[in-house]
């Protein structure tokens, strides 16, 4: 059982909304902060069902879970094209931060016992910021694209600062994906062991882009994502304990 509530944080003087979801069968827990995708209609995580039912079963399975609403820049109605070719790496680390530091000050959960979890462009942002947050105790990216690309003029691309990633990496990729393609997971797999950073990928055959967004029948593989989510709360057990 868990408790879902919203809670208001400020972020570069933005207001941002944060969902949290508290077990309600244990004293101290780890926390998982769970970057979003970019779901069709996207107006706003109380409209994004598979990501709230992401959490539910993290919840469920024993960690506090902090989603920050990462477009909260613009306003909810306007174009996700919009949001996505204007978003910047500096804004979406903050807004993962202020998700953390939520997380890290709250009396149930341990804040040496954080990490991080996303899909699609939530697995970007989760490697963007095991990329500058040290304190960070696991990190999984689902079929996260565009690793190779920066987002603002000022900033560097997530695989150019692998090497400051502290914690262990767990990857989940589709094999007929094409963004990022098995190519690219490759190059994934190559930074992060160059960086000296310890990682376990998994690659699923006839599994495509969002193959886990069961509210999406033609990118859902019912087999491979049940696999992987055994596989990542295997992970998560062992990294956050």
């Amino acid at each position: 059982m868990s408790r879902h509530e919203i809670e208001m944080v400020d972020v570069l003087g933005q207001p941002m909304e944060v969902f949290v979801f508290r077990p309600t069968t244990q004293t101290t827990c780890p926390g998982i902060v769970l970057a979003q995708h970019i779901p069709v209609g996207h107006t706003g995580i109380e409209n994004d069902e598979f990501t709230l039912v992401t959490a539910q079963r993290l919840c469920d399975a024993g960690f506090a879970v902090a989603i920050p609403f990462i477009f909260h820049w613009w306003e909810k109605n306007e174009g996700i094209v919009v949001k996505r070719d204007a978003a910047r790496d500096d804004w979406m680390v903050a807004d993962c931060q202020a998700a953390f530091d939520l997380l890290a000050a709250d009396p149930m959960v341990d804040k040496d016992r954080i990490g991080v979890v996303g899909h699609c462009w939530g697995g970007r942002v989760a490697w963007l910021f095991a990329c500058h947050n040290s304190r960070l105790a696991a990190c999984t990216v689902f079929y996260g694209g565009r690793v190779m690309i920066p987002m603002g003029a000022t900033n560097k691309a997530p695989i150019e600062l692998t090497h400051q990633i502290g914690c262990k990496v767990a990857g989940f990729f589709g094999n007929d994906d094409t963004n990022p393609t098995p190519a690219d997971v490759d190059d994934y797999e190559l930074a992060l062991r160059a960086g000296g950073v310890e990682c376990e990928f998994h690659r699923y055959d006839g599994a495509r882009h969002a193959f886990q967004n069961f509210p999406s029948p033609e990118h859902y593989h019912e087999q491979a994502s049940e696999d992987a989510w055994g596989k990542l709360l295997d992970f998560l057990s062992r990294e956050l304990g």
